[in-house]
């Protein structure tokens, strides 16, 4: 750690090169730096957070369409439950093949 008396001949070099009128307008500065700092290092914790949340998160659970399609052999990637009702229906309608003993 910085002791006291290394302190003050940095205090007094900073005087020095800045002027006693211009040290609030730097520490002013330097202080919003910091807090805008902080406020970036939060905001990237956070999504870094929700990034590793979304990953271990099991994926949503499919709905009854899309187990149905899927029971039917219909391939369900990126149809949404509209799409795969249709393509039930037109399974449904299409005429069973019989076969005859």
């Amino acid at each position: 750690m910085i002791g006291t008396q290394e302190l003050i001949p940095i205090f007094l070099i900073i005087v020095l090169l800045f002027g006693a009128s211009k040290l609030p307008e730097l520490a002013r500065s330097m202080g919003s730096s910091m807090g805008e700092f902080k406020k970036a290092q939060k905001e990237s914790e956070l999504s870094l957070r929700e990034f590793e949340k979304s990953i271990t998160e099991p994926t949503a659970p499919k709905s009854k369409v899309q187990e149905t399609a899927q029971k039917l052999g219909i391939d369900i990637r990126g149809k949404s439950d509209d799409q795969l009702l249709d393509e039930i229906q037109k399974s449904a309608e299409k005429p069973k093949e019989v076969s005859e003993p």
